[in-house]
């Protein structure tokens, strides 16, 4: 957003502020400056009055002036075309030094004496605004022959480019970047009076033009029909401005347009009214909102604007003269985004104060325009408008003063709050002693809650004034889903690493073929990724063991040969419904090489492999392996259980895979997380009397698994059979199709001693047991 000191003056007076103070000013209310520069006019370039233009008698393109430069008249020969149409021009008198340098001296063109030179904008060092000399007029001042231009604020102006953070859409008009100043400066926008220069009676707009609007249409518009007269020209005010912010001039009416809504925020724009005249020759404008929620205006069958997005051109004047609709709108920001989604829409130039929120002050804003309108005898404007309004509440904040002193960190008095708030536009109500009730204004959508009022305050009081001390952050317990799973995952890789295991992180997406080739579900058709990122990343995981076998690959062909690697992740069901957990890969050696193995550490094997869960897993059985898919070994695979609920699988990875893979001796697991998640438990009462251990060896087919034998057991309910555990297996051919199982059997009572007779009970109770269900014999 760019401003001029002059162009600021409308609205704020500031003949008492320098420009570095405007600069510090800037910087302390969040307004950056990211440039500021001072257009100075060079000395003894002065007013003059052309008394006379007469063609040079010896150059066709020259013309020979005769100038008042109020010590008394100048000739000045003249190259450029439009000073016959000029009466006041500046002139570089004998001896003004230009910018670039040139040092003006009497001169002879083809033969005529020149005493001085009429100068372009570009030749004083104001921006291009065209080609030729520059013609003044009133609009930067009363012109005075002999006055230096120096002495005009208007074209010895300061420009000021502020860096606007998106938020800040009521700060792109030198109105609203001047209603932020007044607040931080302690003074009083200056209320605009128009004066009526055109005496003549006007026209009521309703006789010629009407506006349907549907009822739930949530953007507010008026509409002023207007009659350009071709032979007007814009003010030289407008053309220096412009190009000061860095905005081309297309034509007169843009021009215009620009420099309104640049003034005031406003969105304003022009429509032909032959555009929107119906058979009956009335100009009828239609307000509706299409299949696709856009709000448009347009007649009875064509679109001639998306509302704060596009105009079509087709519904723009194309003369400089004739009936015009000018159509000042209004639409929330929130509400635009919402309308266009990810629509692919095209824009124009005016989204872009849209979308960060313009004036709604229509009444201000045509204000403004008609008086420039008349001023310059630009348009004649029809009497009243034709607008719609939704009918909304404006957002009121009820503000706690305690907690805003607490946000911004000292107290600050009630009063001082209130006028800082009142001057950048809120409406402010007291309620009782600690708190104030706020209506948010239009213009600023991006205010919200308590934080938002209690920046707005600390920004325009500054923030030096705010005593610096240390923070004090008081955080309440949070005990969620969130924080749980947080601290249970913490817990998991600690324990992991503590036993030698490496968290290995991969990408969510996985190889669609490899995932088949090894049994495992792939997402479904309509849920596939429609733009994967390469080939081999093609498709939502299933399972985190494939990634993590392509990990030890990698760390393998890296000449590692201990691999234990784990992950903690989410994969996905075929219609991508997510589940998070956990897997594990030892592949290789068991442990570093050192002395105490000579160099020749053994290769991972099952018991220690487990005995590593165990220490992850805390308490957990295993069971006969349910699970299927080509990683899980035939034969040294099981399921694990915690709780009693089966949540995974441990296996020695398939010798196919193995091989595939290009890996050492491997061992592979993966669990549901959600089993491992600590649960509340409660207390036991601990047993003050004695317990025994018993062993217990029997002959039992190796057909039996021995989840069976615990389930068998676990069936009997025996109050005093604390535990019960496998601690030996033995193979003998003299044992034909059975193999030797001993058990050990803790017996406890929380009542008493035990006697000979209760601990018989149970390994007699469990003894029969084992030979009803499974053939079992005592060895």
């Amino acid at each position: 957003m760019i401003v001029t000191r002059s162009w600021l003056n409308e609205f704020i007076d500031l003949k008492d502020i320098s420009n570095d103070k405007l600069y510090e000013t800037f910087n302390a209310i969040g307004l950056e400056v990211g440039r500021m520069e001072h257009v100075s006019m060079p000395s003894r370039v002065v007013i003059g009055q052309i008394l006379s233009c007469e063609k040079h008698p010896d150059a066709d393109k020259l013309n020979v002036c005769q100038v008042n430069i109020g010590l008394g008249t100048r000739q000045i020969v003249c190259g450029a075309a439009n000073v016959v149409n000029a009466t006041f021009v500046a002139v570089a008198t004998v001896g003004t030094v230009l910018p670039d340098g040139l040092e003006i001296k009497p001169a002879k063109l083809r033969g005529v004496e020149s005493d001085g030179m009429i100068c372009s904008a570009s030749e004083l060092g104001l921006p291009n605004i065209g080609s030729g000399i520059m013609i003044l007029d009133d609009s930067i001042g009363e012109l005075e022959p002999g006055r230096e231009l120096r002495e005009y604020d208007t074209v010895n102006d300061t420009i000021f480019e502020l860096e606007l953070t998106p938020n800040r859409g009521d700060c792109l008009s030198i109105y609203g970047v001047a209603r932020d100043l007044c607040a931080a400066l302690g003074k009083n926008l200056i209320e605009h009076k128009p004066v009526r220069h055109n005496k003549k009676v006007k026209l009521g707009i309703s006789r010629e033009a009407s506006l349907n609007a549907q009822a739930d249409i949530d953007a507010y518009i008026n509409c002023n029909l207007v009659v350009q007269k071709e032979d007007s020209t814009l003010p030289l005010i407008v053309y220096l401005r412009l190009a000061m912010i860095n905005i081309p001039s297309k034509n007169k009416l843009d021009d215009a347009l620009e420099y309104l809504l640049h003034t005031t925020g406003v969105i304003l724009q022009a429509y032909d009214a032959d555009f929107f005249r119906n058979v009956d020759e009335k100009i009828v404008i239609e307000l509706k909102s299409d299949e696709n929620k856009m709000i448009n205006i347009s007649n009875s069958t064509d679109t001639a604007s998306v509302l704060g997005v596009y105009q079509d051109p087709k519904s723009k004047p194309d003369t400089q003269n004739g009936q015009i609709v000018l159509i000042s709108s209004y639409i929330h920001p929130n509400k635009l985004a919402e309308m266009l989604g990810d629509s692919k829409i095209q824009k124009d130039s005016i989204y872009y104060n849209t979308s960060r929120g313009s004036n709604p002050d229509f009444a201000f804003g045509l204000l403004v325009a008609i008086d420039f309108f008349e001023k310059y005898d630009l348009m004649d404007v029809y009497d009243g408008v034709l607008s719609h309004e939704p009918n909304k509440e404006d957002k009121a904040l009820l503000i706690d003063i305690k907690e805003l002193y607490s946000i911004i960190g000292q107290d600050i008095e009630k009063s001082t709050v209130t006028n800082v708030l009142q001057r950048l536009g809120f409406k402010v109500a007291g309620i009782g002693d600690d708190a104030i009730a706020i209506t948010v204004p239009m213009f600023r959508p991006d205010i919200c809650n308590i934080q938002d009022i209690a920046e707005e305050v600390v920004r325009i009081i500054g923030i030096d004034q705010i005593e610096s001390k240390p923070l004090c952050f008081n955080e309440h317990y949070h005990a969620d889903s969130s924080i749980s799973l947080y601290r249970a995952k913490k817990a998991i890789r600690n324990r992991a690493a503590s036993v030698g295991f490496f968290e290995s992180i991969s990408y969510i997406f996985s190889d669609n073929a490899l995932l088949e080739q090894y049994g495992f579900e792939t997402i479904n058709n309509e849920n596939a990724l429609l733009n994967p990122i390469v080939q081999e990343m093609n498709t939502l995981r299933s399972t985190l063991l494939v990634n993590l076998l392509l990990s030890a690959k990698r760390n393998i062909n890296y000449t590692k040969k201990l691999i234990p690697l784990f992950e903690i992740g989410r994969v996905f069901d075929v219609k991508r419904n997510e589940k998070e957990k956990i897997a594990f890969v030892w592949s290789g050696q068991s442990e570093q090489e050192s002395i105490i193995n000579h160099g020749k550490p053994s290769m991972i094997n099952m018991p220690l492999f487990l005995q590593k869960l165990g220490f992850i897993l805390s308490d957990f059985r295993l069971e006969e392996c349910s699970q299927t898919n080509k990683l899980i070994h035939p034969y040294q695979s099981a399921n694990i259980l915690i709780d009693n609920k089966v949540c995974g699988y441990v296996s020695k990875l398939h010798p196919v895979a193995q091989e595939e893979f290009g890996l050492y001796e491997t061992f592979i697991a993966e669990l549901d997380f959600e089993a491992l998640m600590p649960k509340h438990v409660l207390a036991k009462s601990i047993s003050n009397f004695q317990g025994v251990y018993k062993d217990l060896s029997i002959l039992i087919s190796r057909e039996v698994a021995y989840s069976q034998v615990k389930r068998a057991i676990d069936e009997l309910s025996l109050s005093i059979l604390s535990n019960v555990y496998p601690i030996d297996t033995y193979e003998d051919k003299s044992l034909g199709n059975n193999i030797s199982l001993t058990i050990r059997l803790f017996i406890q009572s929380g009542e008493h001693t035990l006697e000979d007779s209760e601990i018989e009970h149970v390994t007699e109770g469990i003894l029969t047991t084992l030979q009803n269900n499974f053939g079992a014999s005592l060895r």
